[in-house]
């Protein structure tokens, strides 16, 4: 089996502005996110609450599948978000554990 790799979204606070990223250190990358420690979109608008996520076996699914996410209207976003955490809690603690 391929090293895993996930599609993640974070968002600024519910409802609040969202990106779209895939990785294969999720752990890593969302801390990163938090912390602000890579310039761009995310540190410009606080965006730092991981909200869904999703887990794929190899990172050429995982690329497909953000692809499909960013073409998504915003409200199929909020949508697959309210699917698993209809509370918009930040799931970093939950993958930390």
């Amino acid at each position: 089996m391929d090293k895993p790799s996930y599609v993640y979204i974070l968002a600024s606070g519910p409802y609040g502005t969202l990106y779209i990223g895939v990785t294969s250190d999720l752990i890593k990358r969302a801390w990163q996110h938090r912390e602000g420690v890579v310039a761009g979109f995310t540190k410009d608008h606080l965006i730092k609450r991981l909200v869904w996520y999703e887990i794929h076996t190899d990172i050429t699914q995982a690329i497909t599948r953000e692809k499909q996410l960013k073409r998504w209207n915003r409200d199929w976003k909020i949508n697959l978000i309210q699917s698993t955490n209809p509370a918009w809690r930040d799931l970093y603690a939950g993958i930390c554990g």
